[in-house]
């Protein structure tokens, strides 16, 4: 008799011990999520996020992105605006002036190359100055979709005429410029503005803040272009 009450006390706890670890492992993984839910929050409040103005007025917070990553359209306005700038030039904008500035978006490795080759566009004599009533105007064609090369660089296909005008010659004539071009991602702005910067200094600077430089550029046909 002893022996049956014994069995059924046994019977009854097993239930019991069952539903109790039962509600100590629900317990355990409610809190797992628990925590997680916590470092989530944490991770999110040690973040530093970023307050951007809108050309518009308007504002929004973005989260940090790895300083070597430019969006597409950011690739493709930096190698625009500069070539442009690099290759519009006036009598108020003479080819040298325009140069000492632009040239700072571009990697000391290239710049005696380029400068160069622009000297061919126009008389390396008259580089320094311009004649009167002449004008060069860089006109963009298309410009490819950037193709990434290595982390935090970019290739671009740039396709674009330079026309030159003057006082006898108002139809003007064209020289083409169809480059690839190569783009990376710096740490630092190497732009700078003198004490009375020009419209083009200020151009040049904004176009700095992308924090983008030209570290090649070379013939729409060359295959082993790097």
């Amino acid at each position: 008799m002893q022996i049956l009450k014994t069995e059924n006390k046994k019977s009854n706890i097993l239930p019991l011990f069952a539903v109790a670890t039962f509600g100590l492992n629900v317990f355990a993984l409610l809190l797992l999520f628990f925590h997680g839910s916590m470092l989530q929050a944490l991770k999110q409040q040690l973040t530093p996020r970023s307050l951007v103005q809108l050309i518009d007025g308007q504002a929004i917070t973005v989260d940090p992105k790895p300083s070597f990553e430019r969006h597409p359209e950011t690739i493709r306005r930096f190698v625009g605006e500069t070539m442009s700038l690099m290759l519009t030039w006036s009598e108020k904008q003479p080819p040298k002036t325009v140069w000492d500035t632009s040239s700072q978006m571009l990697s000391n490795n290239i710049k005696q190359k380029l400068l160069l080759e622009l000297t061919n566009l126009k008389s390396a004599s008259q580089f320094e100055t311009i004649n009167t009533g002449s004008e060069y105007v860089l006109v963009i064609d298309s410009i490819s979709q950037p193709t990434q090369i290595a982390e935090g660089a970019w290739k671009v296909e740039l396709f674009a005429h330079q026309l030159s005008f003057t006082n006898y010659d108002k139809l003007g004539d064209s020289s083409s410029f169809n480059k690839q071009i190569l783009v990376r991602s710096v740490d630092e702005s190497a732009t700078t503005l003198p004490q009375k910067p020009t419209l083009w200094h200020l151009a040049a600077y904004r176009l700095g803040e992308a924090r983008l430089e030209i570290y090649n550029i070379c013939d729409i046909k060359d295959k082993n272009c790097s």
